[in-house]
């Protein structure tokens, strides 16, 4: 079991100031190592679903578009593996709703597996008829990454910025938090199998 979690100081500010921020080893090697060897057993398995796009009706799944598997967390009924990792992002969400008044109620988290090759075209995470999720989270879960790997998420910034765009590569450990209705964002193909756990922190629905 891992210890009472508290963020470091720059992040509530990093999120206040610019929208976003990146903590590095956010959990220990063991929950990362424990959470990707879950994420491949499930995949092995055929337990990771093709990922859909769009909304109600509208949904469907294009591999072009969006080509990860994945498998939604059971917050009523999590494994020992995603425990530690649940707990430690419950904690995150409450001192971040604390310092920075979002209303983040909720949680909710799936596996990403991105095959070889795979992407995930610019997207915003927020439905237009959907404003529950408040602020996105991505844990990643692989081990030994470099540059040439490829697979960085891409967060956009405003057309005026300079650099008009932050390229975070997927290092074991690694979360990546941003505001859900500010950022478009894309996953950049990877020359090897991507492993993440995708979160959002949310208001209340009932």
């Amino acid at each position: 079991m891992m210890p009472d979690y508290a963020a470091p100081l720059h992040v509530a500010d990093d999120i206040r100031r610019v929208g976003h921020a990146v903590v590095p080893a956010f959990v220990d090697a063991a929950t990362v190592g424990r959470l990707a060897g879950e994420c491949r057993a499930l995949h092995a398995s055929a337990q990771l679903r093709p990922a859909a796009i769009g909304r109600k009706d509208l949904r469907h799944v294009d591999r072009e578009l969006r080509g990860d598997v994945t498998r939604w967390f059971d917050a009523t009924a999590l494994t020992a593996a995603q425990r530690p990792f649940w707990s430690r992002l419950d904690a995150l969400r409450e001192q971040l709703d604390r310092e920075l008044f979002l209303g983040l109620r909720e949680l909710e988290a799936h596996y990403a597996l991105y095959p070889p090759g795979a992407r995930y075209a610019r997207h915003r995470d927020r439905f237009r008829d959907d404003d529950a999720r408040v602020l996105s989270a991505v844990l990643y879960l692989n081990d030994d990454w470099n540059e040439a790997d490829g697979g960085a998420l891409r967060l956009y910034f405003d057309a005026n910025a300079s650099p008009p765009y932050r390229d975070i590569a997927p290092h074991a450990g690694t979360l990546v938090l941003f505001l859900s209705a500010e950022f478009d964002h894309e996953v950049l193909p990877a020359t090897r199998e991507r492993l993440s756990v995708a979160a959002w922190f949310r208001r209340a629905t009932s």
